[in-house]
């Protein structure tokens, strides 16, 4: 078994799992359907899966199955956007958004929630020539990656040079170094000590024994149908030392 990390950092990220009609939301980590999601993109791989592409793609199984963590390096906050559709003029005529009843000259509100100024060390558990597929797509990906939704764009590189290990995921989360914005924070960090929150897929915990967990359903099953399965977790703090604080 193997590890890959990537970073998963913007201005702005969303990773809805209940999201429905007019309320979008966001979890605080990034979810796993949504992490898969962006993988598929790296890779080029269409939404629809075919027999005849089973030797150019990795199957969506073969990516669910695969052990997901997230370090919480920054939390960011929690951020609303109001949007409005139609209920305006175009060239004279009246626009509005096509509703089930055959109306369209009323606008459509939404409140869409993203995270602000969050950053996650992400990481895959598997097999080491899977992700060292992963890993590859990541350093030059096929089609655009994105933090949840297509306009939130990455303000760094998803791909980690030393990203990919074969140690466990549990230690390579809590080894890989925290970087600090600046030569203060690193400092306070040091000083005061520095725990970050791990959410993992609870199989990555054995000691967790099966209980005080929580159910997610993001396990992608189809991406052309939208069925997703669950899955359990479990959060877990970790402690980054000393030396492994960087920003000086």
């Amino acid at each position: 078994m193997a590890s890959l990390l990537f970073r998963l950092e913007g201005p702005m990220q969303s990773w809805g799992t209940q999201s429905r009609f007019t309320m979008r939301e966001t979890g605080l980590e990034p979810s796993k359907s949504g992490v898969i999601g962006l993988l598929c993109a790296a890779l080029g791989k269409p939404r629809e899966e075919s027999e005849a592409d089973a030797a150019r793609w990795p199957s969506l199984e073969s990516l669910a199955s695969l052990g997901f963590a997230v370090r919480v390096d920054r939390p960011g906050r929690v951020e609303r956007d109001y949007h409005t559709a139609g209920g305006s003029h175009h060239k004279g005529e009246r626009y509005g958004v096509i509703r089930a009843d055959g109306r369209s000259s009323t606008p459509v509100v939404s409140n869409r929630y993203y995270l602000a100024d969050a950053s996650f060390l992400a990481g895959l558990d598997g097999d080491l020539s899977l992700l060292e597929c992963l890993a590859a797509a990541l350093k030059s990906p096929v089609w655009p990656i994105y933090l949840g939704r297509k306009s939130f764009v990455p303000s760094c590189p998803a791909f980690l040079d030393d990203g990919l290990t074969e140690r466990s995921l549990a230690e390579a989360l809590t080894d890989y170094p925290w970087t600090a914005r600046n030569r203060g924070e690193a400092i306070r960090a040091r000083r005061d000590g520095l725990k970050l929150t791990v959410v993992a897929d609870a199989t990555l915990f054995p000691e967790a024994g099966g209980g005080g967990g929580d159910i997610r359903h993001d396990v992608p099953l189809s991406f052309a149908e939208r069925r997703f399965g669950t899955r359990a977790v479990v959060t877990r703090t970790v402690d980054i030392s000393p030396e492994r604080i960087r920003g000086d």
